[in-house]
């Protein structure tokens, strides 16, 4: 099958459209004096008043773009609803390499995401790369979407680590519920908080059930779509899943996605 032929795809025309409406609004101005008076000039655009000439995507992230708008929305595509880096590197006739690079710019360009937790809570960590790796706190507000997490540069936690992560994520006199790790012994004690633990080695999974599971997906979805990690990689990924789980509904479409991140940044 022609990749180009794919229903999801839009044309060349009704890719340009949907960018200059994302990026420009109802009508094209200049991205650096932002007067209206424009003109079209071989295929870019060319102010009246300060005589800059540009295209729909030269004042933002996509600036210098090579690849043809048909493939970068395939590209985009395939990347919104999670398809492996190999699968797409065969969908789109490119290299893994090149699918990894456009990959990491689209996780690159996520709004920040800070979320402080309330009311009920479960709270875990977990630890990647061996010796060498690196510990991540996890934290879930229970029955919502909330998520809130904290990668440590070394692989392993203490007590004041995790005191450290409650200051900063869990609202004061929350419920917090944990595993029975040393490091929660008592750590109402540094944080004002309603603690509850749970016990694995008394099979006890209640109070955590939530924030395992998704150390479980997380974990599944960077096997499936990256296949692999590297420790100065592991960031971006925990944040992107993060943000996907968080808010789901950014990833509809690539139309979706752009609306939230692509936006004219000035260059004086």
């Amino acid at each position: 099958m022609d990749m180009f032929q794919l229903n999801q795809i839009p044309s060349d025309a009704q890719i340009r459209k949907y960018l200059r409406r994302i990026i420009f609004g109802k009508n094209i101005y200049c991205p650096e004096c932002k007067t209206s008076h424009v003109f079209a000039d071989k295929g870019r655009y060319r102010c009246r008043k300060c005589r800059i000439r540009f295209s729909l995507t030269s004042h933002t992230w996509l600036n210098n773009m090579k690849l043809p708008l048909r493939e970068f929305w395939l590209l985009l595509y395939c990347w919104t609803i999670q398809i492996p880096i190999k699968q797409a590197a065969t969908l789109v006739s490119r290299s893994e390499v090149t699918i990894y690079d456009w990959y990491r710019k689209f996780r690159c360009h996520i709004t920040a995401d800070e979320q402080v937790l309330n009311h009920l809570i479960q709270l875990d960590e977990a630890y990647f790369g061996g010796r060498q790796g690196k510990a991540l706190f996890m934290a879930k507000e229970v029955g919502t979407r909330k998520l809130a997490y904290q990668l440590v540069p070394t692989s392993w936690v203490n007590r004041e680590t995790a005191a450290w992560f409650l200051e900063e994520n869990i609202t004061p006199y929350a419920k917090l519920n944990t595993d029975g790790s040393s490091i929660y012994k008592e750590i109402g004690k540094w944080w004002p908080v309603y603690h509850v633990r749970d016990i694995h080695k008394k099979f006890e999974f209640e109070h955590t059930s939530e924030i395992e599971g998704m150390f479980g997906v997380m974990r599944t979805f960077i096997r499936r779509m990256y296949h692999h990690v590297t420790a100065d990689k592991l960031g971006e990924l925990v944040c992107e899943f993060c943000y996907r789980f968080s808010h789901p509904e950014m990833y509809g479409s690539p139309h979706h996605y752009l609306e939230n991140s692509l936006s004219i940044v000035t260059t004086s």
